[in-house]
C-alpha cells in the first residue's frame, strides 16, 4: 500500500506529523497531488477542534494548489495532470434553498476543505469536483495557494461592493488580508487608502499601491477619511472591532463597511451614523470555485501576489505555530514536495 506524509490533528490542540495510506478517489472525486497549501488563521478551528461539526482525526488546510493525480468514476470536465486548487468552499449540496438559487457559498450543508474532509497539509488529498478551481499556467502553486482563501475573500468582497473606480476605497489593516486588498483595490482603479497603526507600515502600503496612508494611532481616522472625500467602501481586514468603530464616520454617502477580519467583540454602530447617509455594515464569506478562478486570473494578469514564507511539510507544526503567533506578518505556505 502506497503511503504519504501528512500533518494531522489527532487530539485537539496538537498537529502531528504522520504517515497515512494514499487515499483513493470515489465517484465524483479527484485525488490531488498537493504542491502548496497556505496556512490560514482559520486552520486553528481544526487544530483546536473548535468549529461546529469538525471531527478528529483531521488534516487541515484549505488553500490548496496542486495537480490532479487521479480521477474517480464519473468525473467529467477535469483531467489527470490538470493544475487545480481548492479553497474554503469545499462543496455544496445542490438542494438547499441557497443552492436552488445558485448561491452556493451560503449552502446550508456546505463542505469546508480541511474541516469537513481532509485538506492540504499532506502530499495527497481528495476533493469533490464541485470544489475545484483551475489554476492559470502563469501562476505558480506557492503564489496560488493564499489566493484561494485570503485572496478571494478580499477580491470578491471588493468587486461585489458598490464602489466604482476611481472612488475612494479604504483598507483597514495592512496584514495577511490587507496587503492583498490594497493591491486588488489599486489594480482595479480605485483611489486606495491604507489605514493601520503606526508610521512603520506606510512605505510598504504605498509600495503595494496605496495612494494615501492614515496612521490610525496619530489621530481620528474617520476625520482623515472625510478629509479625503469619504470612503465609498471600507474593507475591514484588521481583527479589531474597535478599529472598525473608529472609521464608521469616515464613509461617504452610501458607504459600506465590509467586515472581513474576525473579532469576537461587537461592532458599535450608532443608528444615526447609518441612516442619514444610507451607510451599511455587512460581512463577506469568501466565494465559490469559479470565483476563485476569477481571483487567480485577475492576479495572474495584474501581478497581485501574497507575500509569503514557505516551509516544507516536515515543518508543518512550526509553520502553523508561526502563522498563529503573528510572527509571520503576511502568509505562510507549506510545500509538501520540498
Amino acid at each position: 500500500m502506497a503511503m504519504m506524509n501528512a500533518a494531522q490533528v489527532r487530539t485537539a490542540g496538537s498537529l502531528e506529523l504522520v504517515q497515512l495510506p494514499v487515499p483513493e478517489p470515489a465517484a465524483g472525486q479527484v485525488r490531488i497531488r498537493v504542491e502548496a497549501c497556505g496556512v490560514c488563521h482559520s486552520d486553528a478551528f481544526v487544530v483546536h477542534a473548535a468549529f461546529p461539526g469538525v471531527t478528529l482525526p483531521r488534516i487541515p488546510g484549505h488553500e490548496v494548489a496542486g495537480v490532479i493525480d487521479k480521477a474517480g468514476p464519473g468525473v467529467v470536465g477535469w483531467r489527470q495532470g490538470q493544475r487545480v486548487g481548492v479553497g474554503w468552499h469545499g462543496g455544496h449540496c445542490g438542494h438547499c434553498p441557497s443552492c436552488r438559487r445558485g448561491d452556493f457559498v451560503t449552502c446550508s450543508n456546505q463542505q469546508i476543505c480541511g474541516i469537513s474532509y481532509d485538506g492540504g497539509y499532506a502530499e495527497y488529498m481528495l476533493a469533490p469536483v464541485e470544489a475545484l478551481a483551475a489554476i492559470p499556467d502563469d501562476l505558480d502553486a506557492v503564489a496560488a495557494g493564499p489566493l484561494l482563501c485570503a485572496g478571494i475573500t478580499v477580491f470578491n468582497a471588493l468587486r461585489n461592493a458598490g464602489a466604482r473606480p476611481p472612488q475612494l476605497v479604504a483598507v483597514l489593516g495592512v496584514g495577511g488580508l490587507g496587503h492583498l486588498a490594497i493591491q486588488f483595490a489599486a489594480k482595479m482603479g480605485y483611489r486606495t487608502v491604507a489605514l493601520a497603526r503606526g508610521k512603520d507600515k506606510e512605505a510598504l502600503a504605498r509600495q503595494l499601491g496605496a495612494h494615501h496612508y492614515v496612521d490610525t494611532s496619530a489621530g481620528n481616522p474617520a476625520e482623515e477619511l472625510t478629509r479625503l472625500g469619504g470612503a465609498r467602501v471600507v474593507l475591514a481586514t484588521a481583527t479589531s472591532s474597535e478599529a472598525m468603530n473608529a472609521v464608521l464616520g469616515g464613509m461617504s454617502i452610501d458607504g459600506e463597511l465590509i467586515v472581513l477580519g474576525v473579532d469576537m467583540q461587537p461592532i458599535a454602530v450608532p443608528p444615526l451614523a447609518l441612516i442619514g447617509a444610507r451607510r451599511s455594515v455587512r460581512g463577506w464569506p469568501s466565494g465559490t470555485p469559479i470565483e476563485s478562478e476569477d481571483t487567480l486570473g485577475f492576479s495572474a494578469l495584474t501581478g497581485v501576489r501574497a507575500m509569503v514564507e514557505t516551509y516544507p511539510l516536515s515543518r508543518a507544526p512550526e509553520a502553523f505555530a508561526r502563522m498563529m503567533s503573528g510572527a509571520a506578518r503576511f502568509r505562510v505556505v507549506i510545500t509538501p514536495g520540498a
